[in-house]
């Protein structure tokens, strides 16, 4: 169990998007929250998976200050469609014009996680298909307003209404969807700490 690996090392989880932190409270890990301030630019010739590598790995270098018994976990999440990377909506219309994107097709969530501990760093990353259902404009609007997914990448969150009735298909991981690809994370971090502890 990992819960007996971590022992003496205290995992910092650089995020403060709840459901992230709910993940690792679900999946029994305690973890500390230390949110840094980043300007997450990225070099515009980036394409999917760059971009969220680039961006995880840029989180961490506000942590100049790890000690040796902390294992960093810095993660970054796009909405990649039409070779477009979606981040997180300025605004009420950012959101709708995101969403219209999406609406009939298929797209990318591009999750990319970055552990970063005693000199060492690997940044793993993870995609999931999903496919949207033609959305009326009416239920557009009635989402954003109702739901306000000014915090999501892409401008919508999968567990709320609009993923109840706009998905059609799902291929990859749905915890991915929501904010973290727990399956690798969990199976990262469980490696890791083996290899600190041996």
């Amino acid at each position: 169990m990992i819960q007996n690996l971590i022992k003496d090392h205290e995992i910092i989880l650089a995020s403060g998007s709840p459901r992230r932190q709910k993940f690792f409270e679900d999946l029994l890990i305690p973890v500390t929250i230390d949110v840094r301030s980043v300007d997450e630019i990225y070099p515009e010739d980036l394409e999917g998976k760059e971009i969220t590598n680039f961006l995880s790995k840029l989180k961490a270098e506000a942590f100049q200050d790890l000690q040796e018994n902390q294992i960093l976990i810095t993660s970054d999440t796009i909405v990649y469609c039409e070779a477009k990377a979606l981040g997180k909506p300025r605004d009420h219309d950012h959101a709708v014009e995101m969403i219209n994107l999406l609406s009939g097709k298929e797209h990318e969530v591009i999750t990319s996680v970055c552990f970063t501990y005693r000199n060492k760093q690997e940044v793993l990353n993870y995609t999931t298909k999903v496919t949207f259902a033609d959305l009326t404009q009416e239920e557009i609007e009635f989402y954003v307003t109702n739901y306000k997914p000014f915090d999501k990448a892409g401008g919508y969150a999968i567990q709320e209404w609009i993923g109840l009735i706009g998905i059609e298909s799902i291929s990859g991981s749905y915890f991915n969807v929501v904010g973290l690809p727990t399956n690798l994370v969990y199976k990262t971090l469980k490696r890791i700490l083996k290899e600190e502890n041996s």
